[in-house]
């Protein structure tokens, strides 16, 4: 399923935006998730035509966690949500097209811009939670999240072309062992271990510029009885003052999922993420994220729900109240933006 704004009808001729402009829009669109805080995107702005083309960066993949580029393209996917949230803001209509150079498997969109006297869609009304979302890796509250907050996220994902589903207690059951599984073959793999370490940022000598990755501000603290679904960046003699805590006994968790698995399927899942999670921080949810099972193919499938029709889980996400977490790095968009 392909949502409306991605199709690849003919459209009336593309608004020629200024620099400035697009500049801003960039901005607001690198604020969304990406894995590791990668950031592994790029935006080329065709001046002569309007339109903005989004293309992914493989220098900043994952070849052991990602070989496949999946998680690389739900970021830029992301990226390309907050794009169209960006410019609806505005009073721009935007008109998506996925994948729109068959022989370059690197560009991934192209980007064109109604001019604003045309009508813009309902999406600038998550322009407030751009700023706002942030990865909460600390505990949350044992309070449920209600049915209706529920409800609205998973018709928000369904606006996307994807499901978002909310696990019964057997299924939650099953993904949370997965995610103990995950972490026990994390923990056995060397490869994996330096792929994390290297996109950490803890202050030691040699690591990165400090514009992306994990800050160590952002990994919260450890958990004292494992029982969330959150990624533990800090390694074993690492921060060793860094506290342990209690996390919240019966975790609540969606899983974000599509029926296929392909480069456009990766793409629609992220924008559907984003939005998602827009609307949980509008909605005064905090929110996490976890892709540790989804990174090894032989849990991965057991993650789904067999009775569904999400046949490819993409995302894992915790929902729930407590800390809002702090804004990580972004790149400057000079490093990410260039006119041709």
């Amino acid at each position: 399923m392909t949502a409306p704004a991605q199709t690849g009808r003919a459209v009336s001729p593309t608004a020629l935006l200024p620099r400035p402009l697009v500049t801003s829009l960039v901005e607001e669109a690198v604020l969304a998730p990406s894995m590791h805080n990668a950031q592994p995107w790029r935006f080329v702005h065709r001046e002569a035509s309007g339109v903005l083309e989004l293309r992914g960066d493989p220098a900043r993949g994952m070849p052991r966690q990602d070989p496949v580029h999946r998680a690389l393209h739900i970021g830029c996917g992301g990226a390309l949500f907050g794009l169209r949230v960006a410019a609806e803001h505005r009073g721009l209509r935007p008109e998506v097209r996925l994948l729109p150079a068959p022989d370059d498997p690197w560009h991934l969109a192209d980007v064109r811009f109604e001019d604003p006297s045309e009508a813009a869609g309902d999406l600038g009304v998550l322009h407030p939670a751009l700023a706002r979302r942030h990865t909460s890796r600390f505990p949350f509250t044992e309070e449920r999240v209600p049915a209706e907050l529920l409800d609205g996220l998973c018709a928000a994902a369904r606006l996307e072309g994807c499901r978002l589903i909310v696990p019964g207690d057997w299924h939650t059951d099953t993904v949370m062992d997965l995610v103990h599984a995950s972490e026990l073959f994390e923990a056995a793999d060397d490869a994996v271990r330096a792929e994390i370490a290297a996109w950490t940022r803890t202050g030691a000598d040699g690591e990165g510029t400090g514009a992306d990755g994990v800050p160590a501000y952002a990994f919260g603290p450890r958990q004292y009885d494992v029982t969330a679904p959150v990624r533990d960046f800090g390694t074993p003699g690492r921060m060793p003052s860094r506290p342990s805590v209690r996390f919240e006994k019966t975790p609540q968790i969606a899983l974000l999922g599509t029926a296929a698995d392909t480069p456009e399927s990766w793409l629609t899942a992220g924008q559907a993420l984003h939005r998602v999670l827009l609307q949980a921080t509008l909605d005064g949810l905090a929110t996490s994220l976890m892709s540790q099972p989804l990174e090894w193919p032989e849990l991965r499938f057991d993650a789904r729900d067999p009775l569904s029709n999400v046949g490819y889980v993409h995302m894992i996400v915790r929902l729930g109240y407590g800390p809002a977490g702090r804004a990580t790095p972004r790149r400057a968009v000079a490093d990410v933006l260039s006119f041709a």
